[in-house]
């Protein structure tokens, strides 16, 4: 049993916050997690620079109206929903997402929450809980499903390495080359492929971190093999060289 797992921003809608620099004019607007891995630096840094150009949630809401989903996406979304269960798992916030959740057709989401004051200022960010991605993929190993996940960005690595498949989609050259263990895929077409080319047909190995305690429940997980580097890591050896062996003559 399979759950596909997708990040939002950058692999179904386009970046909320580029959006906005373009049309605010506000250049430092423009980064994301490809640029800024640590989350909580970027995003004091957004909260900073609106502060200061005295923008508000209904500013960045009135760009995100005006914005869809990408060529394609919906559709995907109607075919994994169709043959999977389909969690989005973003870094965005509930008061960003709604109106982009209506156009996929309502998609299951979790993401964070934004506080405002009285004048719709934002003041603060309220994380879901931190290394929400990653903790949501073993909550669903937990339950006994396989997940297969997909995002474009550094916040994502944790996500693709937890799941029993992972892959990089439309990712930028800079985070395909620090994470090469992930599969880089290019168009929903292509991840549609994959994605069912691993549901059930593919020979699937796990391995890292594996150990007595929870090697039970990675083999409850349906995979076809379990790897343990601790089967061999502090075992005592005694290594015996044939070079010096000669023939004896009797």
């Amino acid at each position: 049993m399979e759950v596909v797992c997708l990040d939002l921003e950058g692999v179904l809608v386009p970046e909320i916050w580029i959006n906005f620099a373009k049309k605010t004019g506000i250049k430092a607007l423009e980064a994301t997690t490809r640029d800024i891995p640590d989350y909580d630096v970027l995003m004091t840094q957004r909260l900073n620079i609106l502060k200061e150009h005295g923008l508000g949630l209904n500013d960045i809401q009135d760009v995100i109206a005006d914005m869809g989903p990408f060529p394609g996406a919906k559709e995907f979304v109607k075919w994994v929903s169709t043959h999977f269960q389909l969690i989005i798992l973003s870094y965005t916030f509930y008061e960003f997402a709604h109106p982009l959740m209506k156009q996929l057709d309502w998609p299951t989401i979790f993401c964070h929450k934004l506080e405002t004051d009285a004048a719709g200022m934002i003041t603060a960010y309220k994380l879901r809980q931190p290394y929400q991605k990653r903790k949501a993929v073993q909550a669903l190993h937990g339950l006994n499903f396989r997940v297969i996940a997909a995002g474009d960005s550094y916040n994502d690595t944790t996500m693709l390495g937890e799941a029993d498949q992972g892959f990089l989609f439309d990712a930028p050259e800079n985070v395909i080359a620090e994470f090469p263990q992930f599969p880089p895929i290019n168009g929903y077409d292509a991840l549609k492929e994959a994605i069912a080319y691993i549901d059930g047909r593919a020979e699937i190995e796990v391995s890292g971190n594996v150990t007595k305690e929870n090697i039970a429940r990675l083999t409850g997980l349906g995979v076809d093999y379990v790897s343990s580097g601790a089967l061999t890591h502090s075992a005592p050896i005694l290594d015996i060289s044939l070079k010096n062996l000669h023939p004896v003559e009797n």
